[in-house]
Protein backbone atom coordinates (compact mmCIF):
# COMPACT_ATOMS: atom_id res chain seq x y z
CA UNK A 1 0.00 0.00 0.00
CA UNK A 2 1.54 3.33 -1.29
CA UNK A 3 1.54 5.69 1.78
CA UNK A 4 -0.65 8.99 1.65
CA UNK A 5 0.29 12.36 2.17
CA UNK A 6 -0.84 15.89 1.70
CA UNK A 7 0.61 17.84 -1.09
CA UNK A 8 1.86 20.06 1.85
CA UNK A 9 3.65 17.30 3.43
CA UNK A 10 5.08 15.66 -0.08
CA UNK A 11 6.43 19.27 -0.73
CA UNK A 12 8.09 19.77 3.10
CA UNK A 13 9.65 16.17 2.77
CA UNK A 14 11.41 17.26 -0.32
CA UNK A 15 12.43 20.43 1.03
CA UNK A 16 14.14 18.42 3.56
CA UNK A 17 15.95 15.89 1.69
CA UNK A 18 17.30 18.63 -0.65
CA UNK A 19 18.46 20.29 2.09
CA UNK A 20 20.53 17.40 3.39
CA UNK A 21 21.74 16.38 -0.01
CA UNK A 22 23.13 20.26 -0.53
CA UNK A 23 24.07 21.97 2.52
CA UNK A 24 24.08 19.23 5.49
CA UNK A 25 26.08 17.13 3.30
CA UNK A 26 28.51 19.40 2.70
CA UNK A 27 28.69 21.00 6.39
CA UNK A 28 29.41 17.04 7.25
CA UNK A 29 32.28 16.28 4.66
CA UNK A 30 34.16 19.57 5.76
CA UNK A 31 33.89 18.41 9.91
CA UNK A 32 35.44 15.29 8.60
CA UNK A 33 38.23 17.07 6.66
CA UNK A 34 38.71 19.60 9.73
CA UNK A 35 39.06 16.04 11.96
CA UNK A 36 41.54 14.30 9.68
CA UNK A 37 43.48 17.45 10.08
CA UNK A 38 43.98 16.88 13.94
CA UNK A 39 46.11 13.72 12.84
CA UNK A 40 45.99 9.96 14.04
CA UNK A 41 42.38 8.85 12.99
CA UNK A 42 42.59 5.96 15.79
CA UNK A 43 42.08 8.29 18.47
CA UNK A 44 40.54 10.62 16.90
CA UNK A 45 37.38 11.83 18.36
CA UNK A 46 36.26 14.65 16.83
CA UNK A 47 36.55 12.45 13.27
CA UNK A 48 34.74 9.77 14.70
CA UNK A 49 31.45 12.12 15.60
CA UNK A 50 31.37 13.46 12.05
CA UNK A 51 31.67 9.79 10.38
CA UNK A 52 28.68 8.61 12.59
CA UNK A 53 26.69 12.01 11.32
CA UNK A 54 27.68 11.29 8.15
CA UNK A 55 26.43 7.81 8.53
CA UNK A 56 22.91 9.22 10.18
CA UNK A 57 22.42 11.68 7.28
CA UNK A 58 22.82 8.75 4.66
CA UNK A 59 20.90 6.90 6.24
CA UNK A 60 18.23 9.79 6.74
CA UNK A 61 18.36 10.29 3.19
CA UNK A 62 17.68 7.41 1.44
CA UNK A 63 14.89 6.91 4.32
CA UNK A 64 13.45 10.20 2.32
CA UNK A 65 13.96 9.01 -0.83
CA UNK A 66 12.31 5.86 -0.28
CA UNK A 67 9.62 7.56 1.03
CA UNK A 68 9.05 10.33 -1.58
CA UNK A 69 9.34 7.54 -4.25
CA UNK A 70 6.05 5.26 -3.13
CA UNK A 71 3.88 8.30 -2.15
CA UNK A 72 0.40 9.08 -3.17
CA UNK A 73 -0.36 12.99 -2.77
CA UNK A 74 -3.66 13.29 -1.18
CA UNK A 75 -5.66 15.96 -3.31
CA UNK A 76 -7.96 18.14 -1.48
CA UNK A 77 -10.78 17.16 -3.67
CA UNK A 78 -10.18 13.73 -2.54
CA UNK A 79 -10.74 14.37 1.13
CA UNK A 80 -14.26 12.98 1.81
CA UNK A 81 -15.74 15.11 5.41
CA UNK A 82 -17.87 13.05 5.96
CA UNK A 83 -16.10 11.02 7.91
CA UNK A 84 -12.69 11.82 10.29
CA UNK A 85 -10.13 10.59 7.63
CA UNK A 86 -6.84 11.16 6.67
CA UNK A 87 -6.02 14.89 5.69
CA UNK A 88 -9.53 15.99 7.15
CA UNK A 89 -9.62 18.82 9.90
CA UNK A 90 -11.45 17.70 12.90
CA UNK A 91 -12.60 20.13 15.34
CA UNK A 92 -12.93 18.25 18.78
CA UNK A 93 -14.69 19.47 22.30
CA UNK A 94 -12.03 18.32 24.91
CA UNK A 95 -14.82 17.54 28.02
CA UNK A 96 -12.28 17.11 30.88
CA UNK A 97 -10.92 20.96 30.00
CA UNK A 98 -13.66 22.84 28.21
CA UNK A 99 -12.19 23.73 25.42
CA UNK A 100 -12.10 23.19 21.38
CA UNK A 101 -9.23 21.94 19.92
CA UNK A 102 -8.35 21.87 16.04
CA UNK A 103 -6.78 18.82 14.65
CA UNK A 104 -5.12 17.99 11.01
CA UNK A 105 -5.03 14.13 10.60
CA UNK A 106 -1.87 12.98 8.97
CA UNK A 107 0.90 10.26 8.46
CA UNK A 108 3.29 9.97 10.95
CA UNK A 109 5.69 11.85 8.50
CA UNK A 110 4.18 14.78 8.65
CA UNK A 111 3.14 14.56 12.10
CA UNK A 112 3.53 18.42 13.95
CA UNK A 113 1.49 19.03 17.03
CA UNK A 114 2.60 22.46 17.16
CA UNK A 115 0.86 23.05 13.62
CA UNK A 116 -2.00 21.04 14.76
CA UNK A 117 -1.35 17.94 12.52
CA UNK A 118 -1.34 14.98 14.46
CA UNK A 119 -0.55 11.07 13.06
CA UNK A 120 -3.18 8.82 12.10
CA UNK A 121 -1.30 5.96 14.18
CA UNK A 122 -1.75 8.47 17.36
CA UNK A 123 -4.04 7.09 20.29
CA UNK A 124 -6.44 10.36 19.46
CA UNK A 125 -5.68 9.95 15.58
CA UNK A 126 -6.56 6.72 15.81
CA UNK A 127 -9.96 7.16 17.61
CA UNK A 128 -10.93 9.92 15.53
CA UNK A 129 -10.53 8.12 12.48
CA UNK A 130 -14.22 7.09 10.52
CA UNK A 131 -15.91 8.88 13.13
CA UNK A 132 -18.66 11.51 12.24
CA UNK A 133 -19.45 14.59 13.57
CA UNK A 134 -21.42 14.20 16.62
CA UNK A 135 -19.63 11.71 17.54
CA UNK A 136 -18.57 11.10 21.17
CA UNK A 137 -15.06 9.36 21.68
CA UNK A 138 -12.93 8.51 25.21
CA UNK A 139 -9.41 7.51 25.03
CA UNK A 140 -7.33 6.05 27.81
CA UNK A 141 -3.97 7.03 27.36
CA UNK A 142 -1.41 6.54 29.89
CA UNK A 143 -1.90 10.03 31.52
CA UNK A 144 -5.78 9.09 32.09
CA UNK A 145 -8.91 9.04 29.66
CA UNK A 146 -9.75 11.67 27.29
CA UNK A 147 -13.36 12.58 26.42
CA UNK A 148 -14.25 14.38 22.86
CA UNK A 149 -16.68 15.24 20.97
CA UNK A 150 -16.58 15.96 17.07
CA UNK A 151 -17.78 19.09 16.66
CA UNK A 152 -16.77 19.30 13.03
CA UNK A 153 -14.65 18.11 9.95
CA UNK A 154 -13.73 19.81 6.79
CA UNK A 155 -10.87 20.18 4.63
Amino acid sequence: MRLKLTREGYVKLQQEVQYLRTKKRKEVIQAIAKARELGDLRENAEYECAKREQQMLEKRIAELEATLSSVTILEDDQIDTTKAYLGTTVTIYDSINKKELRYVLVNKEEANLSEGKISIDSPVGKNLLGKTVGSEIEITIPAGTLRYKILNIGK
